[in-house]
């Protein structure tokens, strides 16, 4: 195994090992807000690495570009789903009102 593979491991067990975290704080947590916060963690750290891991192994060229822009869309796209979510939850709950501006 040369570096690029060893490092692509590393980077894959880290990602897959927050997946997994998040994934058991989800069951764990009782309440929508705190689940939120659970679920924070994969989309913001690891997808992310997992995308990067597989850049990594991939090489230099177009496929790992593809994939750290894919890594990028992700850390973006969750973090505006969890505020899209918060906020829905909140106006499902009555703690702001339907007509208030975001």
């Amino acid at each position: 195994m040369g570096p690029r593979e060893a490092c692509a491991a590393v980077l894959l067990a880290a990602g897959t090992g927050v997946l997994l975290l998040s994934a058991a704080a989800l069951q764990a947590l009782p309440r929508p807000y705190a689940r939120l916060h659970a679920l924070s963690p994969a989309s913001s750290l690891g997808a992310p690495l997992c995308a990067l891991a597989l850049a990594v192994a991939a090489g230099p060229g177009r496929e790992a570009g593809k994939l750290l822009v894919v890594g990028a869309l992700m850390v973006l796209g969750g973090t505006l789903t969890s505020l899209a979510v918060a906020r829905s939850t909140a106006v499902e709950e009555g703690r702001i009102p339907r007509d208030s501006p975001p």
